[in-house]
């Protein structure tokens, strides 16, 4: 479940199919406040930090699921927050979210991105953070993945060798009750350095499976929050052709523009 800050001006009640993300990475249309894969969580932010709202602001609730029945399913979702005094308030809460797109995992095996190398440790996939986010305090992270997924690690490191520290590594980590790791005091990421991040599946579907929002394909995220709000980031990571890494939004790069 995503719950969205939006621009809309009319109450939509009756649920309609969507997108991921459609129209929330554009600045003036709406932002993502907050994810969820539990059956029930609460979100902790740190003392005097909050999100703010427009009078008669309008929000969004977003739901991804798959009904594998042979039979018609109820669905219920929803979500609450919790006023705090305008003295309390300090800081805004900014959401920041992060992935490897590069995956490909044989049929019926264990399969890791990235891929071990003899005789090299795995420390991970290097990510650079943002530069708008630069500074930033980070105080929680949830590491995400679909049915086949085993373990999320995630890591701040200097730069693109440094083994880095960690920052989120659950035992026994469940894909679908995937815990949210709090830091207080909250992290940030050494100046021009970035975050490795880690996964791991066991592939029992009977056939290949590739990058995808579907539930049948798979994912390699984590989402982050952190203050004071720089404005949400949905970032990107690929080794296909050449190692690209993008963040969204941005008018200049034409994935981005299909989100917005």
């Amino acid at each position: 479940m995503i719950v969205y800050r939006v621009s809309d001006t009319t109450e939509k009640p009756t649920p309609t199919p969507c997108r991921p993300f459609t129209e929330t990475l554009n600045p003036a249309k709406g932002s993502p406040l907050t994810i969820t894969q539990r059956h029930d969580e609460t979100i902790k932010l740190p003392t005097g930090v909050g999100i703010t709202l427009d009078a008669n602001q309008m929000i969004r609730i977003e739901l991804h699921f798959i009904n594998a029945t042979q039979q018609s399913v109820p669905l219920m979702s929803s979500t609450r927050l919790m006023p705090m005094a305008d003295a309390d308030f300090k800081e805004e809460a900014g959401f920041m979210f992060m992935g490897d797109m590069d995956i490909y995992m044989p049929m019926n095996g264990v399969y890791e991105l990235p891929p071990t190398k003899t005789g090299t440790p795995n420390i991970g996939v290097y990510m650079p953070e943002p530069p708008e986010l630069a500074g930033v305090h980070y105080f929680a992270l949830t590491g995400h993945e679909h049915q086949w997924g085993t373990d999320v690690k995630v890591a701040i490191t200097a730069n693109a060798s440094d083994p880095g520290m960690a920052v989120y590594d659950v035992p026994n980590w469940i894909w679908s009750e995937p815990a949210t790791v709090y830091h207080d005091p909250p992290f940030s990421v050494p100046a021009s350095g970035g975050f490795r991040l880690h996964c791991t599946w066991d592939n029992q579907s009977g056939g290949p499976i590739t990058f995808g929002e579907s539930a049948n394909a798979e994912m390699c995220f984590f989402w982050a929050y952190y203050y004071p709000n720089k404005g949400p980031r949905v970032c990107f990571h690929t080794d296909q052709t050449a190692t690209h890494d993008f963040c969204c939004p941005d008018p200049n790069n034409s994935f981005c523009s299909k989100l917005q």
